[in-house]
């Protein structure tokens, strides 16, 4: 998550996501809901299935969780104050070690920010188990660091990084902040979010080639008139409601949609990946083809099964939503106080969806000045298939 340029650096704000997907089972394509419609209110499941801690940081503030194929669990750190250690982690015995080493980790100013890691937003894993690392380089929400925002694939049995990929000449180092992602290893491609003027960035995996599509369209930005509301306040920021950009992403199972929306609205788009792909389509031509999906909810992050069922956290309820695939349906599977603003998610292979919490709207910068944070940020997960 991104908030406008104009942020002070302090803010500590932002989404990332880990995530998993490695089914083959396209969703339901029928009964796609009018843009000005909203899906039913959520119904309860007959059994609330129990959230159970997985990892307690009281201390450093995460934002992004993957699960690999063998249940190895990620998770990132961005810089958002100074109380920070490490970017990117595996979770070992309750414990946070940093991944894949030391040296990677050990960033500081004036340090060539091309061979560590310098602001890590996102974790996510593929259907080939690598970890994929989003590095947007940009510190408290700053300028991009000389150039090295950044997307590096690791190989997980090996623990080492195969290829890195660059963003120079693509994302505006004043003005951009590269957030989430997914990975399409059939056809070669990620597509990422950047949430600070809204844009989806497309990358050839093959060829390195990048290009950012649909930048500061009104399909990628925040609906001005929306209240987004926490604890019956409206989510302020410098004295005036926060609103944050395209955010959380979701690649159907069949790698044929690609769904994204902004954080701080309850609407959702859709776009054929096919379209994304195509560079020959013109940016007027490509904003034609977004589907309009309509109202839901407000969420950081965003996952969805091998069903096709989308998974949002409710930010204004502290809650954890499924969407079913033709989109009329929403069921609450569970409503947590300890779910203080639910991030980033990822599905692991026994049937779990991992959630991590980032408590963003309860740090001072949000309610003048006052720390209201309930510590600790955590991981969580959810049993959602047998």
């Amino acid at each position: 998550m991104r908030p406008s340029a104009l942020l002070i650096a302090s803010t500590l704000l932002a989404t990332a996501v880990g995530h998993r997907a490695d089914a083959q089972t396209p969703p339901p394509a029928a009964g796609k809901p009018k843009a000005g419609d909203k899906p039913k209110a959520a119904d309860k499941p007959k059994v609330a299935p129990k959230l159970e801690e997985v990892f307690a940081d009281p201390k450093y503030q995460l934002t992004g969780v993957a699960v690999s194929a063998k249940g190895r669990v990620f998770t990132n750190y961005p810089i958002w104050s100074p109380v920070h250690q490490y970017c990117v982690v595996e979770i070992v015995g309750g414990k946070a070690r940093p991944y894949p080493d030391e040296a990677m980790n050990s960033w500081k100013p004036g340090d060539d920010g091309t061979k560590k890691w310098v602001s890590v937003q996102a974790v996510y894993v593929d259907d080939q188990d690598k970890l994929w690392v989003v590095d947007p380089a940009a510190p408290n929400f700053g300028e991009v660091y000389q150039d090295s925002d950044k997307l590096v694939r690791i190989d997980l049995a090996t623990n080492k990084v195969e290829r890195t990929y660059w963003f120079k000449g693509i994302t505006d180092n004043k003005h951009s902040y590269l957030n989430d992602i997914r990975v399409d290893t059939a056809q070669g491609g990620a597509y990422l979010t950047s949430s600070s003027q809204g844009g989806i960035v497309v990358v050839d995996l093959k060829t390195g080639d990048a290009r950012m599509v649909l930048h500061d369209t009104p399909v990628v930005r925040s609906d001005p008139a929306y209240h987004f509301t926490i604890d019956g306040h409206e989510v302020m920021l410098g004295g005036k409601p926060l609103k944050v950009n395209s955010d959380g992403i979701a690649l159907s199972p069949d790698r044929a949609w690609l769904y994204w929306k902004p954080l701080t609205d309850d609407k959702l788009y859709r776009i054929k990946t096919a379209d994304l792909r195509d560079a020959k389509l013109t940016g007027a031509e490509l904003e034609k083809r977004v589907e309009d999906l309509g109202h839901f909810l407000t969420t950081d992050g965003m996952e969805i099964d091998k069903q096709g069922n989308l998974y949002f956290g409710d930010l204004e309820h502290s809650a954890i939503v499924r969407i079913s695939p033709d989109l009329k349906t929403r069921t609450e599977l569970v409503k947590d106080e300890r779910l203080g603003w639910p991030d980033s998610y990822s599905i692991s292979r026994d049937g779990y969806l991992y959630i991590s919490t980032s408590h963003i709207h309860e740090a001072a910068p949000f309610n003048g000045g006052v720390d209201k944070r309930k510590l600790p940020y955590g991981l969580f997960r959810l049993k959602i298939t047998e």
